[in-house]
């Protein structure tokens, strides 16, 4: 059974930078495409960046060229790099996969909070 676990919110001032993890365990990590998406409050979750077992990444348009979205296949884990950040991209940021059964599976978020 495959289960995510992301880390590294917290709260940063506009203009500045965070990094999420994501550990995930169960299943095969190298054969899943990754994602990350968020939810403010009171706003649908929405994709942020997804990464393909070969590494082709995709952003939504709200975080091109500050957010950069990662993988360690050694370490199970992926990761998004966070710049620039504005206090719109206040959320709960999740990560994501499916399983074989193409069943959607969630961590249990981290909530990223930007002051300005």
């Amino acid at each position: 059974q495959v289960q995510l676990a992301e880390s590294g919110g917290g709260l940063v001032q506009a203009g500045g930078s965070l990094i999420l993890s994501c550990a995930a365990s169960g299943g095969i990590f190298s054969l899943k495409t990754m994602k990350w998406y968020r939810q403010s409050p009171g706003k649908q979750r929405d994709l942020v960046a997804d990464i393909t077992p070969g590494g082709v990444t995709n952003y939504a348009d709200s975080v091109k060229g500050r957010f950069f979205i990662s993988r360690d296949n050694a370490k199970n884990t992926v990761y998004l790099q966070m710049n620039s950040l504005k206090p719109d991209d206040t959320a709960v940021y999740y990560c994501n996969t499916r399983t074989l059964m193409n069943l959607d599976v969630w961590g249990q978020g981290t909530l990223v909070t930007v002051s300005s």
